[in-house]
């Protein structure tokens, strides 16, 4: 779907339906005066015109202590940077509102910074949080009494859940229909006709010929649709006229009509058609994303030179992390190359329809845990960078250190995260013979432990139970040991909160057996598989890309062994087993 336009259908909800709370100005000509220069300056897209029209209507409302219009216009403020795709500078301006709204204590109006934080997650491809942010916007709107703004944040989800569980978009599709009836009768008809075309995904035919006659009564009656067009080109689909239907998608609806296309190829069974047009429609969307990361990336690039005029010290750790971004770009970049080689040499073209499926999905989980792993760490950089600029804030020597400590602290993060994709890929590519020597195992395992034992969370007993015999020795490669066992322990030390974590070793003739047990969330016998593929977490608030486990097993892999999950173990918690083979 074409992004600007989505944008623009945004900023047209915000100012009809946010806008319904305002106590004094609605009716106020200046207000109405100076709200329709905004607009106007809002349709052209002219940045200058529109931000000087917006500030002073915001002087004004400020000035008449309307404060829910005031912040409607915030949001308007944040709308039109998503539309020009400055996603950096709208999620700083979201943040900013946010805390505006907790400072003054607004709490009925902090739907309006969580709604908007949801729009900038869904622009970025990042659906789940995406979801939670509108779900949590409709609790605030029910505990409030937002109900007739209610209907189109559920119609939210539901383009978002559309593609990924259609039983649990048809919900929420029955909650808008539901609270439309009551506070907000002019929806109804809207949400019913975008459940016709569910109905339609679904092959649902009956229930679609059901829904377009509904459709059709509406529109004698003089009701309008969003979805009207999508209809039309759909039935047309139905009654066999496919090229016309998509000839009316691409006439009508321009970049929006993309998906349609290609889901009418689909359906008619003409897959070369369906595939060029789904490459076509992924490098629309790749050609999004790269403006949505320059853009962002120019943002970050603005506050680190920021940081490098008032703190000449950090210099050296803002090259690496420019450094780090750049690969970064070049991975992007490598991978867009090799899918697009794999696309050009693909012979059955329903095999390479459903091959670009697959990795336009892969990409999109990539890019969704970079975006999110990069992101939280560079906000903490650039919010203390902002603390220490500030010539007016008196910080102790202590404060300074741990500001200094938090930096650092988030400057390696992103490094290790770098590192842990770059060590990857060299294992992955490596054809080189692993090199070993003779250790003793307990010792190395003894010095981990004594590494790591600062880390784990108060009350987490970290020791090692060794059932070798006294002096036991084996010839394996000293950094891959070193490298596995501390991948284990990460996971063991991110989710044990209490009671232990043990390291356990043992051997027999041929095999050597180092598990690692914790009391921690544990993890399904289910996921026993899953948990090892690239860019997988259980957990999406955990630090980390998902690759640590990959790794594991790949660097296990290397010298002969493997890592596996014991779904036998009974728990709590988890435990995990490397098994490498004893050379005679």
């Amino acid at each position: 779907m074409n992004k600007k336009r989505w944008i623009l259908t945004l900023a047209l909800t915000l100012v009809t339906t946010l806008t319904i709370g305002a106590r004094d100005c609605k009716n106020d000509e200046t207000y109405l005066m100076l709200r329709d220069t905004m607009r106007f300056a809002f349709n052209t897209g002219d940045s200058a015109s529109f931000f000087e029209s917006v500030r002073k209507l915001e002087d004004y409302l400020l000035s008449q202590d309307d404060l829910h219009n005031y912040y409607t216009q915030r949001c308007n403020e944040i709308v039109f940077l998503m539309n020009h795709q400055k996603i950096f500078e709208a999620y700083k301006a979201a943040q900013q509102l946010s805390k505006e709204l907790r400072e003054r204590g607004l709490n009925k109006e902090m739907y309006m910074a969580i709604n908007m934080m949801g729009h900038i997650y869904r622009y970025c491809g990042n659906y789940d949080a995406a979801k939670k942010a509108f779900r949590e916007v409709i609790a605030l709107m029910e505990k409030y009494g937002y109900y007739e703004s209610m209907p189109p944040i559920y119609m939210n989800i539901v383009n978002i859940e559309m593609g990924d569980d259609a039983e649990e978009a048809i919900e929420m599709l029955n909650k808008a229909a539901e609270i439309a009836k009551v506070y907000a009768p002019e929806r109804v008809f809207d949400i019913e006709t975008r459940r016709i075309l569910s109905y339609y995904n679904l092959g649902e035919t009956t229930k679609f010929l059901e829904g377009y006659k509904y459709y059709k009564e509406g529109i004698d009656k003089g009701l309008s649709s969003v979805s009207g067009r999508s209809i039309e080109i759909y039935y047309q689909a139905y009654l066999g006229n496919t090229d016309k239907a998509i000839e009316m998608a691409r006439n009508e609806m321009g970049d929006k009509g993309n998906d349609i296309i290609t889901n009418l190829y689909k359906n008619a069974g003409r897959w070369e058609e369906a595939y060029e047009s789904q490459r076509k429609e992924m490098a629309t969307h790749d050609s999004i994303n790269m403006v949505i990361l320059s853009n962002s990336m120019k943002g970050i690039e603005d506050e680190i030179r920021l940081y490098e005029a008032e703190r000449e010290a950090a210099r050296n750790r803002t090259i690496g992390l420019t450094i780090a971004i750049c690969l970064l770009l070049m991975l992007i970049a490598a991978l867009s190359y090799i899918v697009y080689s794999r696309r050009r040499h693909i012979q059955q073209l329903k095999k390479a329809y459903e091959h670009a499926l697959e990795s336009d999905n892969m990409k999109t989980a990539f890019i969704r845990n970079i975006n999110h792993e990069v992101r939280t760490p560079l906000n903490i950089i650039s919010g203390f960078a902002q603390v220490i600029s500030d010539p007016n804030i008196d910080m102790s020597v202590e404060e300074r250190m741990n500001i200094s400590k938090m930096v650092l602290k988030n400057t390696n993060l992103i490094t290790s995260q770098f590192d842990e994709m770059i060590e990857l890929s060299l294992n992955e590519n490596s054809g080189d013979d692993v090199k070993t020597e003779e250790i003793k195992i307990a010792d190395e395992l003894a010095n981990i432990i004594s590494e790591r034992k600062d880390e784990v969370n108060t009350g987490v007993d970290l020791h090692m139970h060794s059932m070798l015999t006294e002096g036991f020795s084996a010839h394996v490669n000293k950094k891959m040991l070193y490298r596995m066992v501390n991948i284990l322990l990460d996971n063991a030390i991110k989710n044990t909160t209490s009671g232990y974590i043990i390291i356990k070793a043992e051997a027999n003739t041929k095999l050597l057996n180092i598990a690692v047990e914790d009391t921690g969330i544990g993890i399904a016998p289910e996921e026993a598989d899953r948990i090892f593929e690239r860019f997988v977490k259980l957990d999406s608030f955990k630090e980390g890309l998902g690759l640590g486990l990959t790794l594991c097993r790949m660097l296990a892999k290397r010298i002969g062994g493997d890592v596996i999950l014991d779904t036998n173990y009974a728990g709590p918690g988890a435990r995990f087993i490397i098994n490498l083979p004893i050379k005679q």
